[in-house]
Formats: C-alpha cells, structure tokens, sequence
C-alpha cells in the first residue's frame, strides 16, 4: 500500500496547474485546501481511468503506442461521449502548433518580434559591426604608428650613447699637452692623434644623426600621433551622434506605430459592440446611438494615429537612407583618406629616417680618408732619425787609456819638488799675459761645471833650501793647478744674482745634457724669448703711440697713466734682452765658437774684475788681485784649467761716448753700473740686442742697455 501511495503521488497532476484552472474557472470564489486536494484526487483517478482503458484499446490493436484515437474510444466506452468534441478542437491546436514548429521558424519568431524590428536590428546590427571594425583598425593605426615613433627613439638614443662613447674614448687616448716637451712628434703619434681627431669627427657626425632623426622623424611622428588622435575621435563621434540620431527617429516611428495598432483595436472592438447592440432587439435606440458614437470616435482616432504612423514612417525611412547611403559612407571616408594619410607619413618617416644616415656618409667618408691619408703619412725612417736626433750626445767616443807609471814614485826624492829653472825663467812671465792665455772661454752669465782637479796630496808638497840655509816651502805644478781650480771654483762667499733668483744651484744652463740635446734645448728658449721680447716690443711702441695720442689729445686721457706700464714693459724688455744674452753664451759655449765679440767681452771683463778685486764669473770673490797670478807659468802642450778660461786680448779703442739717461744697477755678471748723466767711453757698438759695451775711466768696463744712454760716435776718440 505505501509502495502504491508514493506511485499515486507521483502520477497527480501539478498542483499549481491546479489552482490556475481554479482560479481561471472562479476567480471570485474561495476554495479551500481540501476542495482542492479532491478536485486533485478526481482529476488524477479520472486520467488514471482514461489511460487505463486507452492502454486495453491499444493492446487490442495490437499498437505499442496509444495515440489520440484510442484516448477518443475509451471516452466513447466509458460513456463520456460529451467530451469527444472538445477533445477533438484541443487536438487541432496541438497539431497547429506542432506544425508550426516544423516548419523551423526562428527562435526570433518565437519572440514575437516583427518582420520589420528584425531587419531594422539587423542592419543596425550590420552598420554598428562595421563601425566597431573601422574603430580598432584605426586604433591599430596609432598604435603601430606610436611604435614605429618608440624605435626611432631608441635609435636615437643608441646614436647619441655611441656618440658620446666615442667622444669619451678619444678623450681618454687624447695627450694631455702640459708643455711642449710632450707633445707628439713622430710621424706614428701624429697619425694616431690624427685619427683621434676623424673619429671625433666622426662621433660629431653621429650626433648630427641623432639629432636629423630628433627632428625630422621622431617629433614629426609624435605631432602627426597627437592629430591623427584628435582626428579619429572627431570622426568616431560624428559616427555615434548619427547612430543615436537614427535610432530616436525609429523610436518615434515606433511609438506611433504602436499608438496606430492599439487605436486600430479600440476601433475593432467598438465596432463589433454597435453590431452586437444593433442586432440586439432588446437594445434600445439610444444604447445604440452611443455605441455607434463610439465606433466613430475610434475610427477617427485610428486614422489619425494612421497618418502619424504614416509620416514617422516616412521620416525614418528618409533619415535611414541618408545615414547609410550618406553619412555612414562619408564618415568611412573621412576614417579611409585618415589611415590613407597615416601610411603615407609612415612612407615619408622611413624616408626621413634613411636620409638622416645618407646626409653624413659623405663626411663619414672624408673621416675615413683622413684616417687612411694619417696611416699612409707613417714614415719609419723619419722616426728613426727623430730617435737618433732626439738622442744624439755629441760626445767624442773615449780614447785610449793611457800608461800609468807607479814606480816613478819609488825613485822621487825630496829635491825632485822644486821648480827647474825653465820654469823659474818662465815665471818672470807678465802676470797679465799669462792670465790673458787660454784656450778656452769665460762666460758672461757662468760657464759649463768641469771636473774638479785632484785633492792636493802631501806628496806635493816639499821644502827646499836658499843659498843663504834658509828653508821654504815649495809648490809643484800639480799644487799649482790645485790653488787655481779651488779658487775658481769654490764655493763663492756671495751667492749670485742667478743663484738668488732661482733659489739654489740648478741647472738653467741644461749643462746636465749631452751637448747635442743641450744646444736643442737652449735654441728652443731663445727662440721663445725673442717671441716674448717681440710682444713686450710690439706692446712699447703701442704704448708710446698712444701716449703721444694723450699729448697731443688731453682730453682723451693722462699721458702720465701709461708712464708705470711703460716703465714695466721697458724692465721686461730688458729682463728678456739679459735672458737672450745669457741664452746665447751658453749657446756658443755649446756650439765651440772662438773669437768674436763674446769672447773679447768676457776676457775684459776677467781682466778687470781680477784687477779690482771684484766677484769672479761663478761667484767666488778674492780680495787679493795678484793672487790668481803668482802660480809659476806653465809650458806650452801643458795648460792648466784655469789657463782655459781665458784668452790673450788687448782692450778695446774707444770708438765714441755716451751719456747715462737712466741709471742702471748692473747687478748681473758682465754688466757695468752707472749713474744717471754719467759719461762713459763706447767701446763697441749695439749689434742688434740691445746692449752696447762701455769702459770708465779706470779701466772697468761692462754691458749697459743701450735705451738707457745718449750714445755719440766719434772717428778719434782716445780709449782710457
């Protein structure tokens, strides 16, 4: 029994089926629960009798499937023949349905959307498709034009990173030129820095690259970006304010055709009332009047809403041919000529981007050239030569060592010591002449430091014996030699004026140089103070133009303002002119010229200073004037170093007078002071350096500035 109850409950009928029937069939009555469940109950034993006497039938005719004439024979059977008739219109329906179903209409037909809704959505539908395609592709559009625009960017920013690159590594190999000592001279440096200076050249064009692509294509390409934003927007929002004008003029078409239909159904219904009250013989007249009042009422409403439908008709009809036949097509244009132009700047940005490289090859060409023409200039044998030059000593190769003879010590007795006669008889020589002998030259500003003489030993030294018993002490050559090289040079008691002004013994002079690399080097420095002398010429005579301009134009400034940087430019004038002299001495020194004027000067000047007692050519000073001279005199084929130093001269005639304009100190060497209206005898002319050679009337004679003296030259004039 519980088994058959839960097979009943399952085969019951809905309950809200149910209660929809109830509700149609009474909808202003009431049913309880329990009315309910037995109308349930009945109508499920009423299918269950059916279905039990359809299935006997069906069995019968031998059919596996009951189909609806067995359910029409078990209602005849069962004695519910009343209900065949309207079983029958029920099966029809179904029928109609199913075979509308067959006939596959759409799911849109399902909805009950009308014919003319639907192709309105679909060419909506069509046009909004189109559009939204035409809206990425020209999004598309920008997009690849802005990456193109973020390449050239990245070029750049490699052209301008190795320009800068190579601008650092020529600057790294690059000399630091601190003097001109350092700066290249052969032939494989010079290519070298010259091909330093083409790929300078050469990171200068690679800038000029970048900077072509800066401008003609990457800001070109980020303000045509920028246009062609604004102009897509402008395009797309023309097309939208379209669409949304055409949809409102369907929806007023629309309206009133939906106005239109349910007018057309109040008419309807009006009109089959006044039939209905027309052909009612208990209706009275004016039950009728009314209702055909009605009738005309809606009728005239229907055709009004017919002739608004009719013109919203015509109006969206007109709109929605203009919009695709017109404005559609010539937004789509408009988007068309824009990505049109777009590909065409894209063309013109390659182009651009081409011709910025092919600007610079013909100077990266010369570059190259350069670079080609620097390796052909290599010359291995002027490089050679530069070593050989550069290096060159100028030294005599030694000679052969000569014999030396230990024993004659052995057989050396006290009486060997003294001085032979020949000797003796070549000592009553004049002190003068034998001072004036020499072979080699005392310079004005100092001389190149010679090897010092052996230390005197005590086996030069002896004592000999007089006629009358008497002892004294005696001196061999070597003694001599020894005397004379310590006074010469000694350390002198007052520093001189080179000391002074360098701070110490150094070496001006490049004496520390082989000769060869000495005299390049003293060339080299006079060279460059006749450059400097030139300027401090060029600027005195610039000065003393404009102070004869402030003479004759006192308006146009104070003549005696320029006088302190006259009197500075005529101190340095004459700073250089001393430079140039000392320059040069040490120059000739080098070169081994004898004669001439220098050695003339020196040689005076040796004589006058070892007369007067004053400071000797090094700095060292004696305060006896014969002390230089009581050595004995040496044989010819033996000179001493101290002979060497200076020659048999006579002074020199007078040849005019001056007088002293300026006085001048005459601290130097070789320089002769004097007073300001001073008178002195002209011994020899001004060659061109500024200094002029004169003697006072005690014999000293010296070097004065030659713009510091009033000089007149005379034909007789009587030296002192």
């Amino acid at each position: 029994m519980a088994s058959s109850s839960g097979n009943d409950d399952d085969l019951t009928i809905p309950r809200a089926a149910i209660n929809k029937m109830i509700k149609e069939t009474l909808p202003n009555v009431r049913v309880a629960n329990d009315a309910r469940e037995l109308v349930v109950n009945c109508c499920t034993e009423f299918i269950h009798l059916i279905s039990s006497e359809a299935n006997e039938i069906c069995n019968k005719s031998e059919k596996k499937t009951i189909s609806p004439e067995h359910v029409i024979q078990a209602l005849e059977s069962l004695g519910f023949g009343s209900y065949i008739s309207e079983v029958k219109e029920v099966l029809q329906e179904c029928k109609t349905v199913a075979l509308k179903r067959r006939k596959a209409s759409s799911r849109l037909e399902n909805l009950g959307i009308p014919e003319e809704e639907l192709l309105r959505q679909q060419q909506e539908l069509f046009a909004k498709d189109q559009f939204d395609s035409l809206d990425k592709h020209t999004q598309w559009g920008i997009d690849f034009l802005e990456r193109y625009a973020k390449f050239v960017k990245e070029r750049i920013e490699i052209e301008q990173n190795y320009a800068k690159q190579l601008r650092n590594l020529v600057k790294k190999y690059c000399p630091k030129r601190s003097s001109k000592d350092e700066e290249p001279r052969f032939t494989s440096c010079i290519a070298f820095f010259n091909i330093l200076n083409e790929l300078n050249d050469y990171a200068g064009q690679r800038e000029v690259v970048a900077e072509e692509m800066a401008h003609r294509v990457y800001g070109e390409l980020m303000r045509y970006a920028h246009d062609l934003k604004t102009e897509r927007k402008m395009h797309l929002q023309e097309g939208r304010k379209a669409q949304q004008y055409l949809d409102m003029c369907w929806k007023q078409m629309d309206n009133s055709k939906k106005k239109f239909e349910r007018e057309c159904r109040e008419a309807e219904k009006a009109q089959q009332s006044y039939e209905r009250l027309d052909n009612d013989t208990n209706a009275t007249k004016a039950d009728v009047e009314k209702a055909k009042q009605q009738l005309n009422l809606r009728t005239h409403m229907a055709d009004e809403n017919k002739n608004e439908y009719a013109a919203q008709l015509q109006n969206f009809n007109g709109e929605q041919h203009k919009h695709f036949y017109v404005v559609i097509p010539q937004i789509y244009k408009q988007l068309q000529e824009m990505d049109e132009r777009r590909t065409v700047k894209l063309s013109e940005c390659y182009r651009g981007f081409a011709d910025s490289e092919r600007k610079v090859i013909p100077i990266i060409s010369k570059c190259l050239e350069g670079m080609i023409l620097a390796a052909k200039s290599v010359d291995e044998r002027r490089d050679s030569q530069m070593v050989v030059d550069s290096f060159k000593s100028g030294f005599e190769p030694p000679g052969d060592f000569p014999f030396e003879d230990y024993s004659q010590h052995i057989y050396r007795t006290i009486s060997d010591g003294t001085i032979s006669a020949s000797k003796q008889e070549s000592g009553k020589m004049d002190a003068k002449t034998t001072v004036g002998k020499a072979k080699g030259k005392l310079w004005l500003f100092g001389k190149k430091p010679k090897p010092q003489s052996p230390p005197l030993t005590p086996t030069s030294l002896f004592t000999s014996s007089t006629p009358n018993g008497s002892q004294f002490l005696t001196f061999s050559i070597e003694p001599v030699h020894y005397c004379m090289n310590e006074i010469k040079t000694g350390k002198p008691r007052i520093p001189s004026f080179r000391s002074l002004k360098r701070g110490g013994p150094a070496l001006e002079d490049f004496s520390h140089l082989p000769p060869e690399q000495r005299r390049k080097k003293l060339q080299q420095r006079i060279d460059e103070l006749n450059r400097e002398l030139q300027k401090e010429s060029d600027q005195k005579d610039a000065l003393n133009k404009m102070k004869d301009v402030y003479e004759k134009n006192p308006q146009m400034g104070d003549p005696g303002s320029l006088q302190p940087k006259l009197a500075e430019t005529m101190n340095n004038i004459d700073r250089l002119r001393m430079e140039i002299h000392k320059n040069e001495a040490w120059l000739s020194e080098v070169e081994g010229k004898t004669g001439g004027r220098g050695d003339r000067r020196h040689s005076s000047d040796i004589n006058h200073l070892v007369t007067q007692g004053r400071e000797s050519p090094e700095g060292s000073y004696t305060d006896d004037a014969n002390q230089e001279v009581r050595g004995p005199p040496q044989q010819h084929g033996h000179h001493s170093e101290f002979d060497d130093e200076f020659e048999d001269d006579d002074p020199l005639p007078a040849i005019g007078h001056c007088k002293a304009i300026y006085p001048f100190d005459g601290h130097n060497e070789g320089t002769l002071a004097m007073k300001e209206g001073e008178v002195l005898y002209i011994i020899e002319e001004d060659k061109g350096d500024g200094w002029t050679r004169a003697r006072r009337q005690n014999g000293e004679e010296g070097y004065v500035p030659t713009s510091y003296i009033d000089v007149t030259l005379e034909k007789n004039s009587k030296g002192s």
